[in-house]
């Protein structure tokens, strides 16, 4: 029996491995793609220089957060963090919350379900 499974277990490695090749290659990074690239610093200077924005200071604020903390925090990220959220700030909405989507969602599935049940 125990056997079996372990045959079975095989099998199924044998065949993923098949249809799932894992490849990679490797290859000489060119000047210009690091030269062009932007660095982790650049980055950090562009979240700051949204921090130092009047309209941003003031929605920080109103919210309870220290302008200075934020810059502390800032200059404390690592370099890919601070990669990531400088990626982030293009696309980010403007004073809005994308939370409304979830609750919009939980809120349908939710009268579906008392819908369903009433209807018993």
């Amino acid at each position: 029996m125990k056997s079996g499974r372990i045959a079975m277990i095989c099998r199924m490695l044998i065949v993923s491995l098949l249809f799932f090749s894992y490849q990679s290659t490797a290859g000489m990074i060119g000047t210009e793609s690091i030269a062009s690239a932007p660095s982790a610093q650049t980055e950090r200077t562009q979240i700051q220089s949204a921090l130092s924005r009047a309209d941003v200071a003031s929605q920080l604020q109103s919210l309870g957060v220290d302008i200075k903390l934020a810059q502390e925090r800032v200059a404390a990220l690592t370099d890919d963090e601070a990669r990531s959220l400088a990626g982030k700030l293009p696309t980010a909405p403007a004073g809005a919350s994308d939370d409304a989507a979830w609750i919009v969602a939980i809120a349908v599935v939710a009268l579906l379900i008392w819908w369903y049940w009433a209807r018993k």
